[in-house]
């Protein structure tokens, strides 16, 4: 569970996601805004190499 900001809601929303890394290296929460649908990313930190 993870706390984000939905760019179509334009609030803070709770949402459930998996963490991936992104093109940069960074670790990167991406799940589904409850309310909309729209895909909603939380940047968490630097990868472990």
């Amino acid at each position: 569970m993870y706390n984000g900001y939905c760019v179509k809601c334009k609030e803070k929303r709770d949402f459930e996601g998996e963490v991936a890394v992104s093109k940069t290296g960074m670790n990167m929460a991406k799940g589904k805004c409850p309310v909309c649908g729209t895909t909603m990313n939380r940047i968490l930190g630097k990868a472990k190499a």
